[in-house]
């Protein structure tokens, strides 16, 4: 049975790409409101298109764009996937080769891509799922399992409605555990399915010290200058191997097993190209773990930005009145948030001198997200990504943060698997963005495997 539902998608390829083109053509941008209309017409285009194959389908208005929610029914586990439809502002325009709206496919290098705006990012990868979904009904009149579909059109411009939804259909939409396609593959021949992910608190802060700019000449010396106090602070962050120094910082943080490590060292990640491509050639962070480890696996805090005093042409000896900085750290495993940003600003109050006070402009943090790789649903994923593509599929991290799976966690109390075939040169959110055929037609053979392994 297997085969023959494959064998229907092979043979449905031309269908499918003019159902993804049709849902491209919709200029879906969240973030500007001049495309409202737009993003209520690609909602109302999924929901037409989920209702043709059995779903109960409908579009769930919210205060700004609409959710697009359907279900299946049937036997099996309820498996919950996640996509978004909206897609990010096409500007700068004229670095566009063709019109951004206006999708097609092209031959490269590489072979054959689909090019426009939403190609990758995540209208490609949303319609991988839902062709898989077709592929079984045409074959068997049924789907494998319970299957819920939970489509946002806000993803692009912060999710405002997304928790506020999630809070008040907690019920509907809880299930045995979540898909997201929002990802991508390690490489075009090496499938992933992404396991960590990164927390993240920030902090944004000013130093404040005389009442106003003063003249070096006359008050230099006597009077304490904030841009001194804020760059020892901050240098005194990091010990001279990498470490960061903030009392209590790795509480939480646990060494990654060997088995992910394994997979992660059989990825031959190229760090000397890696780094090259921006100019520089040494991995500067913790020097006792590798420079995969450091990205997904490590805590980090960096510096974002800093400024005090004259910063336009020419010189003028002022000691300025206030100095500023924004810090962010990334966070990993079981560290709490919470304790490390009042870990940080004890830090900084503890090292202030005489005459100097401070203030914060407060951000929202989180911790980091880990997924239980020992659930048996896992090893199942990963053998079906495996037997389709060339290479076997591997357990990464992430080293940025996607809020959407940690909102999973603590609202419907549900883990995700993080399974996409986006590629690093897909361009998202740049002119030009791309989605590679094979994406796109493997990704929609791979949803078969995996469903059918799953059930």
């Amino acid at each position: 049975m297997l085969n023959q539902i494959l064998d229907q998608l092979d043979s449905d390829q031309d269908a499918a790409l003019a159902r993804l083109f049709n849902l491209l053509r919709i200029e879906s941008v969240s973030t500007d409101p001049a495309y409202k209309e737009s993003c209520t017409a690609a909602a109302d285009w999924l929901v037409d298109d989920l209702k043709s194959i059995g779903f109960e389908a409908s579009r769930r208005d919210t205060t700004g764009h609409p959710m697009v929610v359907a279900h299946s029914g049937g036997s099996g586990p309820h498996i919950l996937f996640y996509g978004h439809y909206d897609v990010q502002p096409v500007d700068p325009l004229e670095l566009w080769d063709r019109p951004p709206f206006d999708p097609a496919l092209e031959e490269t290098e590489n072979g054959k891509v689909i090019r426009g705006r939403g190609a990758s990012d995540d209208k490609g990868q949303l319609m991988t799922f839902i062709e898989a979904c077709r592929a079984f009904k045409t074959v068997t009149g049924a789907l494998p399992a319970n299957i819920s579909i939970l489509l946002e059109g806000e993803e692009e411009s912060g999710s405002p409605s997304l928790i506020p939804f999630l809070k008040e259909n907690a019920e509907e939409l809880r299930a045995d555990y979540a898909l997201v396609c929002d990802t991508g593959m390690w490489n075009a021949d090496t499938p992933a399915i992404t396991t960590m992910l990164r927390g993240l608190v920030s902090e944004d802060f000013t130093i404040h010290a005389a009442s106003r700019d003063l003249h070096s000449g006359m008050y230099g010396g006597p009077a304490i200058n904030p841009n001194r106090v804020l760059a020892k602070l901050l240098a005194g962050l990091h010990d001279e191997t990498g470490r960061i120094t903030l009392p209590g910082f790795y509480d939480g943080v646990s060494e990654v097993s060997n088995y992910i490590k394994d997979q992660w060292e059989n990825l031959n990640f190229p760090v000397d190209e890696f780094l090259g491509d921006v100019g520089l050639s040494h991995p500067a962070g913790e020097q006792a773990y590798s420079a995969l480890e450091q990205i997904w696996a490590r805590p980090t805090c960096d510096i974002n930005g800093m400024w005090g005093g004259y910063t336009g042409a020419g010189f003028k000896t002022v000691l300025p009145a206030e100095a500023s900085a924004k810090v962010s750290f990334r966070l990993v495993g079981e560290q709490d948030h919470v304790a490390i940003q009042a870990s940080f600003r004890k830090y900084l109050e503890d090292g202030l001198p005489e005459d100097c006070s401070i203030s914060y402009r407060a951000k929202d943090g989180a911790g980091a997200t880990n997924m239980p790789v020992e659930a048996p649903y896992f090893a199942a994923a990963q053998r079906a990504l495996s037997d389709e593509w060339p290479n076997e599929a591997a357990f990464i991290g992430c080293g940025g943060s996607i809020p959407i799976v940690g909102h999973f966690q603590e609202y419907l109390g549900m883990d995700s698997m993080l399974i996409g075939f986006g590629l690093e040169d897909d361009q998202i959110h740049s002119p030009n963005e791309k989605y590679n055929l094979s994406s796109f037609q493997k990704g929609a053979r791979s949803w078969v495997r995996i469903l059918h392994a799953l059930t």
